[in-house]
């Protein structure tokens, strides 16, 4: 695993607060790693709503199977997870993995298998020995603390090179609430769903098919609007759980998510996703750089994304940046190839404040100088106005850089 922190961590995390109806443990089970948790149980002391968003990979893992047979149940009394490890492309193994895990899990919480959800992440086509971390659950159960989100963060990452935290509050009806949620994910990322991993669960009363409807919505703007390095992971799984705690100081539960009561739940919700996708992006492997692309003048929201995303993927933008050479003819490339309608003579192309290209050519009063200058930061603005319509959207990426070739080329020693 990736020792050191990116230059691009956070300068300090977010006080994550205990949230009432869910406890967690971790434990060393040594499944890929040694000397680091790498096993998180997480503990819902009533059944939990719940709702999950998961990868679009047409060879989705064993755990993401399980999780979507269960999501019909609509209710939550204990996660799973394990890093090192994705149990995917794992056969009958895979399935037996699961079975086992949920088994213990359920009788180490006096709840149904249905009630259980699983999530792995790591290495793709090893089998998974759940035997492994099956024979800690009892113990995790017993000792799962509500004060635990920092340490739940660390156990569930791979490549990360630091945890990925946030929280936000809310009002329903008068009653505040409370959103807390953790992520992972560094490498094999691209927006088809979500991060690879993250769980998010507040105190709030509110249904499953209201949280589904909502985190469903949720995911465009923020994690579906990321990506690391284009890839699909086969484990992908963002879940969203409401314990209900909230219901005892008079809350009464939200069925409909269109209810207006909810409003500034979502606004907290949406700001908690975005939040936990740019902290992923940031921390692509081997990553020295943030680019934020925006794309407007587009014929549709849509073709906007589509360019962003083609722009954001382009293995020459992000080597670009890495090197710090404001070359915007490679954005020209990839507006170009997108495949969305785009005009070369209305096109203009800003790093940050200054605008390189314009009406097709570079512009008059271009500066090498003060676009190499925007080129040097960690975090580099990039705008696209096609000059068509008036779809616009904003995607989030990082640098391509030999750090990344080395993370990945020995990533299974």
């Amino acid at each position: 695993m990736t020792t050191k922190v990116s230059p691009l961590a956070p300068k300090s995390y977010a006080e994550m607060p205990v949230l009432r109806g869910v406890r967690m443990a971790t434990a060393e089970a040594g499944i890929k790693y040694k000397n680091r948790t790498d096993v998180l149980l997480m503990v819902f002391d009533q059944p939990a709503s719940v709702a999950g968003v998961f990868t679009k990979s047409k060879c989705p893992s064993a755990p993401v199977d399980f999780c979507r047979k269960n999501l019909s149940h609509g209710k939550a009394r204990g996660v799973v997870v394990n890093s090192g490890n994705a149990n995917a492309f794992t056969g009958v193994k895979g399935r037996a993995a699961t079975d086992l895990t949920a088994n213990s899990a359920a009788a180490a919480l006096g709840c149904g298998e249905n009630e259980i959800y699983l999530a792995s992440t790591g290495v793709i086509g090893e089998p998974l020995d759940a035997t492994k971390f099956s024979g800690v659950l009892d113990d995790m159960a017993s000792r799962a603390t509500g004060d635990f989100w920092f340490e739940a963060a660390k156990a569930i990452m791979t490549t990360d090179t630091y945890p990925k935290v946030a929280t936000r509050s809310a009002d329903i009806g008068g009653v505040p609430v409370t959103i807390n949620g953790i992520a992972k994910g560094a490498g094999m990322i691209a927006p088809d769903m979500a991060t690879m991993l993250s769980f998010v669960v507040t105190d709030a009363a509110i249904a499953s098919q209201a949280l589904q409807a909502m985190l469903s919505a949720g995911v465009e703007p923020s994690f579906n609007s990321m990506t690391v390095d284009s890839d699909t992971s086969t484990s992908d799984t963002l879940m969203l759980f409401a314990t209900g705690a909230a219901a005892a100081d008079g809350q009464a539960e939200i069925a409909d998510a269109n209810d207006p009561a909810l409003d500034g739940f979502k606004v907290a919700l949406n700001a908690l996703l975005k939040d936990l996708a740019i902290q992923v992006a940031r921390d692509g492997e081997g990553a020295t750089k943030m680019l934020e692309i925006t794309v407007t003048g587009a014929e549709s929201d849509a073709a906007a994304k589509t360019i962003a995303l083609s722009i954001a993927n382009s293995p020459l933008v992000k080597t670009a940046a890495a090197g710090e050479d404001a070359n915007w003819g490679r954005i020209v490339m990839a507006v170009g190839k997108a495949g969305e309608a785009a005009d070369r003579d209305r096109l203009a192309i800003w790093f940050g404040d200054v605008r390189v290209a314009v009406n097709g050519e570079r512009d008059q009063g271009y500066s090498e100088e003060a676009a190499s200058a925007v080129m040097k930061k960690q975090d580099i603005p990039v705008r696209v106005d096609l000059g068509l319509g008036s779809g616009k959207a904003t995607v989030w990426t990082c640098d391509l850089t030999k750090e990344y070739v080395a993370i990945n080329g020995d990533y299974r020693s």
